[in-house]
């Protein structure tokens, strides 16, 4: 599914940004798992050259209401909020948000402050979708969002990313936008970190598609070939042009948008973020929950970016023997792992833990099944998979960084992510696989 990077022609020139997206949101795509029409709540999602005077129509159309607030930080407010704002008039309130964090508190109190309006505007990328989107589902109101940089992909998920109390980053379910509007210029405009954050975070479809269908074959666990086939397409189209998101083109930058775009759709189709979110999103999320002042404030999509080339490599060492791999039973130590985390988290960790613990008789059925299913599973693990070096590659040609170095991050955080990151989450990566195998300290000392 990789290419390398170099001109091509744009078969969506003709065609328009929003191809295969109006079909999906129109209920006219077809799933190839279930040879039925999709059926999303997204209904209207907009990619344009420019959204310039179009602004208050696209909210009335779509999401009518008496009242309105306009939620944006200082910098999305002046790169776009202020002209939606201007564009409605005397029905709207503006909230910028001072250093905004995707937390329960700030949702909370997120819901207190615009509590007098009807609807909410997101005005920004990440953290503000995320706090509007759920707030929003939390209170019953609508919300729409208008983006200010193509840095991830959850405009069209129907689910936040969420920072507990605890302390641990999770996954919540919201609701869907009435109304998702991206502007290329707009977009063209962000800083160049948060481009190559988007870009990050598309490039690991290769290894989240790796450990989504190993865990499946192995343990069971569901699989969906839905969002692969929405992205194929547009992941060989964005790859062409990893040097053009590099120079802010316009034309990889639709592109951009549009892949993001069709990536939410898929985690919405299959109602599950498995499909672009495994141990290169554990490794980010494990960052984001537990650096603490360490942390050096890079976003998640350059984080998940790193931790993709990481986990491309330690994917690529496992499948590189013809020989089976084989796991021992795992080594659980309950103590650690309270001694390593905030009591708050303690429980959920100890808990993720658990479910993926391996005693020497559940060890031995997982070593016949994978030497069995090794001679078939190998090839098709390796076709999914995009080389470590050509992610690489493709990040540093987008302005983007491919090392915790590169992105300024220091090396024993991530480290201490990579050796850890598995104790946060529930799904079986290969984080799992080389930890059962007694090889992922060595990896982490080689290659992280």
């Amino acid at each position: 599914m990789h290419n390398s990077a170099g001109a091509v022609p744009s078969p969506l020139a003709r065609r328009g940004w929003n191809h295969l997206i109006e079909d999906v949101t129109a209920g006219l795509w077809v799933n190839p798992d279930t040879g039925l029409r999709a059926e999303i709540p997204f209904k209207t999602v907009t990619i344009e050259d420019s959204l310039l005077g179009a602004e208050a129509d696209l909210i009335e159309r779509n999401m009518p209401a008496r009242t309105y607030g306009v939620v944006a930080d200082q910098d999305t407010y002046d790169a776009y909020g202020h002209t939606i704002a201007r564009s409605l008039g005397g029905r709207v309130s503006v909230f910028v948000l001072d250093h905004p964090h995707a937390d329960e508190g700030q949702v909370t109190a997120l819901c207190e402050r615009t509590r007098h309006v009807d609807a909410l505007i997101a005005v920004g990328s990440g953290t503000i979708n995320d706090l509007c989107k759920y707030a929003t589902a939390c209170d019953g109101r609508a919300y729409s969002v208008f983006g200010t940089a193509p840095s991830m992909n959850g405009y069209t998920s129907t689910t936040a990313s969420i920072t507990l109390d605890s302390g641990l980053k999770t996954t919540k379910p919201a609701h869907a936008a009435k109304g998702v509007f991206l502007d290329v210029a707009v977009s063209a405009a962000a800083p160049q970190y948060l481009i190559a954050a988007g870009f990050g975070d598309s490039l690991c479809r290769s290894t989240a598609q790796v450990d989504w269908y190993f865990s499946h074959m192995l343990l069971g666990t569901e699989y969906a070939t839905s969002p692969y086939v929405l992205q194929a397409d547009d992941e060989e189209a964005i790859l062409a042009r990893s040097q053009g998101l590099g120079r802010r083109d316009h034309e990889a930058i639709g592109y951009l948008h549009r892949i993001l775009t069709l990536g939410g759709f898929g985690i919405t189709i299959t109602g599950m973020s498995h499909p672009g979110s495994m141990g290169e999103h554990q490794i980010s999320h494990w960052i984001d929950s537990f650096a603490g002042e360490r942390h050096p404030g890079t976003v998640h999509g350059q984080q998940v970016g790193v931790a993709s080339v990481t986990m491309a490599r330690l994917q690529e060492i496992i499948l590189g023997s013809e020989t089976a791999p084989t796991v021992r039973p795992s080594l659980f130590d309950e103590m650690d792992i309270r001694a390593r985390y905030p009591a708050a988290a303690v429980e959920d960790c100890l808990q993720a833990s658990r479910a993926k613990v391996m005693d020497a008789a559940r060890a031995d059925q997982f070593n016949a099944d994978l030497e069995r299913l090794w001679p078939v599973l190998r090839p098709r693990l390796k076709a999914m998979a995009i080389p470590s070096a050509i992610l690489a590659a493709h990040l540093r040609a987008a302005g983007g960084g491919a090392t915790a170095s590169e992105i300024g991050m220091d090396r024993d955080l991530y480290r201490d992510a990579v050796r850890s990151s598995k104790e946060i989450r529930n799904r079986y990566s290969m984080l799992d696989l080389a930890a059962d195998m007694g090889i992922l300290d060595q990896f982490i000392e080689e290659e992280c």
